[in-house]
Parts: C-alpha cells; structure tokens; sequence
C-alpha cells in the first residue's frame, strides 16, 4: 500500500505543482473529467484508492491532496455540511423550488461522490426526478443554461476551501 500511496503522491504532483493548482481544476466539472481521466491513464482511480485506502466516504479531491500534500481528509458529508454552513447565502439567491434542486444535488454528492452532479443523468433518479422531469426541474431556475450555471457554481463553493 505505501507503493500506491508513493506512487499516487507523485503522480498528483507532477500533474500539479499545488493544492492551488489541484483545487482550481477539480473545481470546474469539465476540468476535473480531464483530471480525472488524466489519472486514469497513470492507473489511479480515486474511487477505488479511498476504499483501498479504508476511507470510502472520503471525498476524492481530499483524499489526493491528503495522499500528495499531507492534507486533511474531508468525507464528502463534512464537505458538504461546511457548504452549507459557510456559504448559506448561495443557497438564499435562489427561490425555494430551485433550492430543493440545488440542496438534493448536494446531499446525492455527499452521499455518493461527484459523479452525482451529472447532469441531466442525477436528474433522472430520486430524489431528484420526485421534484420533476428535466424540464420542470431546469425552469425552477429560469432555463437550462441558469441551471448549468447554478450547479456549476456550486460545485466550484463545494471546493473552495
């Protein structure tokens, strides 16, 4: 296991100079994909290495930065939950029906990992498809593109910090 966890801590490092520089690509969705798939060309699935590891609830950004900068280990739910509490006033901009939306999305992640925020495919399944089809659930915040944004920016507040 110190094999992996040596070889891993080096791959996030030549990939990344920083924690900085990690955290500015995770944040973006379509910038962690390439992230993501980066890693995989190297044999490193953050999934399979935080059950490897024994820490499944781990969120995987945190658990690389943790195996290649020594860096706490988030769960996603203690992600989530400092989320909410210290950027509340993300939530408040939007109306109730479009919070519903935004609050399901972040408990799925915080029980499941990122993938969750896959979109439209997220908005297919409960607890999510109870609140509507994906037409109805992306009028909630004015169209499809104020939805993408949304959820965007919600994932970059997710990593912030």
């Amino acid at each position: 296991m110190t094999e992996f966890r040596d070889y891993t801590a080096e791959v996030v490092r030549t990939l990344f100079p920083d924690v900085a520089a990690f955290r500015h690509r995770w944040a973006n969705p379509d910038r962690r994909a390439e992230v993501l798939e980066a890693l995989q060309e190297k044999g490193i699935n953050p999934a399979e290495a935080a059950h490897a590891l024994g820490n499944p609830d781990a969120d995987p950004f945190d658990l690389l930065c943790g195996i290649a900068w020594n860096a706490p280990v988030l769960t996603r739910k203690e992600r989530a939950a400092r989320l909410r509490s210290s950027k509340s006033n993300f939530f408040t901009t939007y109306a109730e029906p479009a919070r519903q939306i935004l609050d399901a999305l972040l408990s799925k992640y915080a029980e499941h990992g990122p993938a969750e925020f896959s979109i439209p495919d997220s908005l297919k399944v409960p607890p999510l498809s109870d609140l509507g089809n994906v037409a109805e659930i992306t009028q909630r915040f004015g169209g499809e593109d104020k939805f993408r944004y949304a959820v965007v920016h919600l994932q970059e507040l997710l990593y912030a910090a």
